[in-house]
């Protein structure tokens, strides 16, 4: 059976991946990895060396065996990588950093400055120096740099190429990622020496992009700039999630698109001066090559551009219809250059989009052609094609499937390169104020379009499908997008085995229909039947954070808002939860702030503990959407419904414990159907033995939220204090924390409380019935099953 031609790279690609997959997720093997691939090349090498001299062909099958031989090699390159740069990564990954020790970091920025959910703004870097205590000491390392705005002393010179000096914490990064470093700056970002030169310029261009559209109304405004050089820092939180939610979200990415545009405009260009095909190629690099300065050489555009330039090469030799040997050949000089990528889900995602627009949309369209007219079905083909291929790997990151994904690219579809390439124009025609300002407010009206498509269609019921979690999830995704390809591809009528084929594909459509169906009426309108009708405290499952219900005569208190706004939205749907009366934030970690944006423009009222961090930004997009902001004091009180609650800390502004986790506010709440609850938020052993000697409690309690997600870090006698008959633990399944730890498990049954924990039993419902209280479990039974 013949391969064909655009697909013989293809096994280069997929072997260069799966190595530095392995390499950099298990490093320590690399240099023996690399060691036995070089190997198996020598010896493949000598073999035909000597077959040749002989006077023999070297083997029967000759392109075979060398794309086994080039397949062997890429790996072998990229386990290669991974072993020289081990030793560096291991030296800094044993620096004494642990336990949240002060560090300040010298580095030089690579990447662009990107707001983070929360209001953060985060960064990639290369360390070049280090200090910890007294010692100082040299060094060249990938690191990530996170830090609230409010703490850069230079907002406008924090670009690319900058040299800063970052103060605060660092831990190790997870296995696999590029940065061996992650820092959070919680004392600040100095910017020792601004970009210069082309860099500098740049980041000029950039910036007076997002200065332009400044003035100009509504949500579209923050757009332009992400559409045309990939710079969302003016794009709200809000419209942030309905981007994600509506599948949207790559067109503010700069993807291997943007780069096509811009070198099919330079390439026109040249051609209608009548250049000869190796010129309008120049040209085409040569506008690349400004574009990737412009929006910042960082690695998900250098990937971009990459696969831009290997297919202008190919134009050059005269053969553009080699796609997917295209996009194999720059899969593979990536990975080789730089190895994490492989375990990149940004990486996947795009590779995954191009080559299903190489090899799925022509039949696709061609299925979507006997119902639909040609250009109709050529423009659904497109999304249809990357939500397909895309789809599997997204469920990875959020186990939900965003039902009219489709729909909103084909009503965005034509807007977009309009907004990207105006707003490209209006970046560049910097030096003329009043030609920028009028291309920027051309730019706007398509980018208007394509925030009220986003708008309106995460507006629409159901818009969102629960999906199932992790692995088997992306695998149930990807078998219904082949069956679904199947039905529109294969011609019904046809042969024997195309009858059969669409056969089975409906089978399995049904069957995951039925199920995903069932799925989605439990989690919106009919998940409120299974639910305790008079539940008065409900702790959402919004994975390793906290999000906790409370309910007292039809009035509404949430507690924290989990660290992602999918999640809190799907509990928040299945209680029937339409407006949030009083909004609490104990404090701003994004395992607890992270999904404000969910609730944003339905909160009557934020009672919020210190400010640090994202929360100025936090705060302020809360109050754009009409909520009133209070600072929560201990001692302060109030009504929910007909219960009352009462803060108990934090105390007035304390020096030992000024922000973050020890000066979470923790709440009092009882009456009013409410059982007596004591919240914790995130408090470590030193302020709970405060509280506990304080005499604030009033024991005993029915319910304690379990401080810091059940962390070893407790005070055993403020659970003697307050006496709890249910320890309430809100935590993610699997996390790496190993939360909740045995010895805080140990202190609630010494304590006699009974305890439940949203890894274990999901949702958890609690209701007051006569003088006792009734739990429900979503995975431990249905009503009445624990009292």
């Amino acid at each position: 059976m013949s391969v064909r031609p655009g697909l013989r790279l293809a096994p280069v690609a997929a072997a260069a991946w799966a190595t530095g997959l392995c390499a950099v997720l298990v490093p320590d093997a690399a240099p023996g990895l690399a060691l036995g691939l070089w190997a198996v090349v020598g010896v493949v090498l000598i073999v035909a060396a000597t077959s040749i001299r002989r006077g023999r062909p070297p083997f029967a099958r000759g392109r075979i065996i060398a794309v086994v031989v080039f397949a062997v090699a890429a790996s072998a390159a990229v386990a290669s990588h991974v072993a020289l740069a081990q030793p560096a990564r291991v030296a800094v990954a044993e620096l004494a950093i642990s336990g949240g020790r002060a560090i300040a970091v010298e580095a030089t920025v690579t990447g662009k400055v990107e707001r983070r959910a929360g209001g953060a703004v985060a960064f990639d870097a290369i360390a070049t120096r280090i200090r910890i205590g007294g010692a100082e000491r040299a060094l060249e390392t990938a690191i990530v740099v996170q830090v609230d705005p409010s703490e850069v002393d230079d907002r406008r010179g924090l670009d690319v190429g900058a040299v800063i000096e970052a103060r605060g914490s660092a831990r190790e990064s997870m296995t696999g990622d590029r940065a061996v470093l992650n820092m959070m700056a919680s004392r600040g970002v100095t910017v020792v020496h601004a970009p210069t030169g082309a860099l500098a310029v740049a980041a000029g261009l950039r910036q007076g992009l997002v200065a332009a559209v400044d003035g100009l109304p509504g949500p579209g405004a923050g757009l332009v700039p992400g559409l045309a050089v990939g710079d969302t820092s003016a794009v709200d939180l809000h419209l942030d999630a309905q981007m994600k939610e509506s599948s949207l979200s790559h067109l503010t990415a700069v993807s291997g698109a943007n780069c096509a545009l811009v070198v099919g405009l330079a390439f026109l260009a040249a051609a209608a001066l009548g250049a000869r095909r190796s010129i309008r190629v120049v040209s085409g690099l040569a506008a690349l090559a400004g574009f990737v300065l412009l929006v910042t050489p960082e690695p998900s555009v250098l990937r971009a551009a990459t696969m831009a330039a290997v297919a202008m090469v190919s134009v050059l030799l005269g053969r553009p219809g080699a796609g997917m040997a295209i996009l194999s050949l720059a899969v593979t000089i990536l990975v080789v250059a730089d190895p994490w990528l492989a375990a990149s889900l940004g990486f996947a995602l795009s590779s995954a989009a191009t080559a299903s627009l190489l090899l799925f949309v022509r039949p696709l369209a061609g299925g979507l052609s006997r119902r639909l007219p040609r250009a109709l079905a050529l423009a659904l083909a497109v999304p249809l094609a990357a939500q397909l291929a895309c789809g599997p790997l997204l469920v990875l990151i959020s186990p939900v499937v965003p039902i009219f994904g489709v729909l909103a690219n084909l009503l965005a579809a034509p807007a977009a390169p309009i907004a990207t390439l105006v707003g490209l124009a209006a970046c560049v025609a910097a030096p003329m104020p009043a030609l920028q300002s009028g291309l920027a407010a051309l730019a706007w009206v398509p980018a208007s379009w394509i925030a009220a498509t986003a708008a309106t269609v995460t507006a629409i019921p159901g818009d969102l499908l629960p999906w199932i979690d992790g692995w088997p999830g992306a695998a149930v995704l990807a078998a219904v997008g082949v069956a679904l390809g199947v039905l529109i591809a294969v011609r019904a009528g046809g042969s024997r085995r195309a009858r059969s084929a669409r056969a089975a594909a409906m089978l399995l459509l049904a069957t995951v229909m039925g199920v995903a169906g069932g799925g989605v009426a439990l989690s919106t309108i009919a998940g409120r039947w299974t639910l305790p009708a008079d539940w008065s405290v409900l702790a959402c499952d919004v994975g390793q954070g906290d999000a906790v219900l409370l309910r007292s005569a039809g009035a509404i208190m949430l507690i924290d808002t989990g660290p992602d706004p999918e999640p809190l939205a799907a509990c928040l749907d299945r209680a029937g939860i339409a407006r949030v009366d009083l909004l609490v934030l104990t404090h701003f970690d994004l395992d607890h702030v992270g999904g404000v944006s969910g609730v944003q423009g339905r909160v009557g009222t934020v009672l919020h503990g210190p400010q640090y961090g994202p929360a100025g930004h936090l705060l302020a997009e809360l109050a754009a959407g009409g909520a009133r902001l209070v600072d929560a004091e201990a001692g302060m009180q109030g009504a929910l419904g007909e219960a009352r609650w009462t803060v108990i800390w934090p105390m007035a502004p304390s020096r030992a414990f000024p922000y973050g986790n020890d000066a979470s506010v923790v709440l009092d709440v009882r009456g009013g159907g409410i059982p007596g609850a004591l919240f914790l938020g995130d408090l470590s052993a030193s302020p709970q033995g405060a509280i506990a000697a304080s005499g604030a409690l009033n024991p005993p309690y029915v319910i304690v939220k379990v401080a810091h997600h059940g962390s070893a870090d407790q005070a055993v006698a403020l659970y003697h204090a307050a006496a709890p008959a249910i320890g309430l633990i809100t935590v993610g399944a699997g996390n790496d924390y190993g939360h909740p730890r045995a010895e805080t498990l140990a202190i609630l049954q010494e304590v006699g409380a009974r305890i439940f924990r949203t890894d274990a039993d999901g949702v958890v419902a609690i209701s007051s019935v006569g003088g006792g209280v009734e739990v429900w479990r979503e995975r431990g039974g249905g009503v009445g099953g624990d009292r």
